[in-house]
């Protein structure tokens, strides 16, 4: 499922500032990053399944892993995942009304302080 026009993917920030928001709110990066892209993931375990809130950008400017890159952040997601095939976000796909509602507000926190130093 993908969180449209929130506002959060038209914006640009440092890569060191992302982190520090994103894992405010449990959305961890780890070792989702490669030179040019990132992912940040908050994992959530319901009855009716593990889904992940997904936040994706890539650099414009510098190196992801010499932690000196701006990004620009990409439309959000929302998955479910199944064992051992990994996440699905197709339109097919059902997701529980609460957890959608609980990702908007995330998504909604996240971009007013990523609105703080976007660039």
């Amino acid at each position: 499922m993908k969180f449209e026009n929130t506002g959060i993917e038209n914006m640009k920030a440092d890569l060191n500032r992302l982190d520090e928001v994103m894992l405010d709110y449990g959305l961890v990066r780890e070792g989702q990053w490669d030179y040019e892209r990132v992912t940040y993931d908050r994992k959530f375990e319901l009855k009716e399944g593990v889904f992940y809130l997904r936040l994706r950008g890539y650099a414009v400017e510098g190196d992801i892993g010499a932690h000196r890159a701006v990004i620009q952040l990409m439309t959000p997601l929302l998955g479910k995942h199944y064992y051992p095939h990994g996440v699905e976000y197709g339109d097919g796909e059902k997701f529980p009304s609460s957890l959608v509602s609980q990702c908007q507000k995330i998504i909604a926190d996240v971009t007013k302080e990523i609105e703080k130093f976007s660039i």
